[in-house]
């Protein structure tokens, strides 16, 4: 759900690439087979290395800080956590025509959730919401509080609102227009988060939730992980959760009127943003995301 996805700046991925940075970088685990993992999501080409190991390399320029600042912040947050989150093992320098930094991790066995699995669990709505609540807790010592890190800094919804408001624009007949401008506004309109800043995953929806035995086991994917509003984690349910579950995983949180309205404008943003992306090419993202912008509407 990023931009600056040009054809030009895409590196020629392939397992000889991946071999050959594995091989020379880390010899330890040189002689771990690789298989590519498929589909692996817009931002990475990852390759599961052995039986425990994962190899990511960002597709395009808005995913080469992920593979640092995983490696920075996970280690510290995963102890304060009550799903399991992936644990970095190494940062891969550019090599062999590869421009950007990559990265290995531990493996995390599991499925993506899925609406049909979860989306009426009250059970899972509540672990999410104190997944949420456990992250926005963790204060790194070293940011003084109140002030924030230059690679955990957090962008406003406002600086969406151009793209938004073209987005509503191209949609114009397979969604309700009005609604969604009406919903727009509200979102920029209210009031802001007047609390002191606090950790969010920034990219929390169902492509990023791992499950185990029907359970929801792990979060994956912290690449938009900041410090500011945790409004835009609310997305989540908007793309996971029914009525019901929805009501029981805010109340859980205790989110006020204004955080859950950001939120729903959030959830809008990104849902456009998705559609007008991927809809025509893959028709499981434009299902998912006719889902997060119509519940979105719903509230």
């Amino acid at each position: 759900m990023v931009a600056d996805r040009t054809a030009d700046t895409r590196p020629q991925i392939d397992e000889a690439l991946v071999r050959r940075l594995v091989d020379t970088q880390f010899p330890q685990w040189g002689k771990l087979p690789l298989k590519l993992l498929n589909p692996a999501g817009s931002d990475h080409v990852i390759y599961r290395l052995g039986g425990d190991l994962s190899v990511r390399l960002p597709r395009h320029p808005g995913a080469i800080g992920q593979a640092s600042k995983e490696f920075r912040w996970l280690p510290r947050l995963s102890p304060h956590l009550p799903l399991a989150v992936p644990v970095p093992v190494g940062v891969g320098d550019p090599d062999f025509g590869y421009p950007w930094p990559w990265a290995v991790s531990r493996w995390l066995d599991g499925e993506v959730a899925t609406v049909d699995a979860l989306g009426d669990s009250l059970r899972a709505a509540v672990e999410l919401a104190r997944f949420l609540a456990a992250l926005q807790r963790f204060v790194p010592e070293d940011i003084p509080a109140g002030n924030t890190r230059e690679d955990l800094t957090a962008r406003p919804l406002s600086d969406r609102d151009r793209a938004t408001r073209v987005a509503i624009a191209k949609v114009d007949g397979v969604f309700d227009t009005a609604a969604m401008t009406e919903l727009w506004n509200a979102a920029l309109s209210a009031p802001g988060w007047d609390r002191s800043p606090v950790c969010f995953h920034g990219d929390f929806h169902t492509g990023n939730l791992l499950t185990s035995d029907g359970r929801l086991s792990a979060v994956i994917d912290f690449g938009g992980l900041g410090m500011g509003d945790p409004a835009c984690d609310l997305m989540i349910a908007f793309t996971l959760m029914s009525a019901n579950s929805r009501a029981a995983f805010r109340d859980a949180l205790g989110v006020d009127d204004a955080t859950w309205l950001r939120g729903r404008g959030w959830a809008l943003a990104t849902g456009l943003n998705a559609y007008t992306s991927y809809a025509a090419v893959n028709p499981q993202v434009a299902a998912q995301t006719t889902r997060q912008i119509t519940q979105a509407l719903i509230g």
